[in-house]
């Protein structure tokens, strides 16, 4: 079950950092990650690093895909892993 929490950690510090670099790179304006793969790499289970990222970098905050689609993922991640967490656990 650590290894779990490992690879989940691992996959919402990627879907944050993903932010970051695609702010850096509109700022400077460079190359960006498109929008479609940034909300598919928060799909499986990294939609909360994803939606802190947006938050602490300010990107993609005025898109309404990202704006209630990214908290209305997180919220279907939690209880994805809530109803996991009481499966294991029984």
């Amino acid at each position: 079950m650590v290894w779990i929490a490992g690879i989940w950690a691992a996959a919402n510090l990627c879907a944050f950092f993903a932010m970051g670099i695609d702010k850096r790179r509109a700022v400077k304006g460079c190359w960006r990650i498109p929008e479609r793969t940034l909300f598919l790499w928060a799909a499986p289970m990294s939609a909360w690093g994803a939606w802190a990222g947006m938050k602490a970098f300010r990107h993609k905050t005025k898109k309404p895909l990202f704006r209630y689609g990214m908290p209305a993922l997180c919220v279907v991640q939690t209880a994805i892993a809530g109803a996991l967490l009481v499966w294991f656990l029984r």
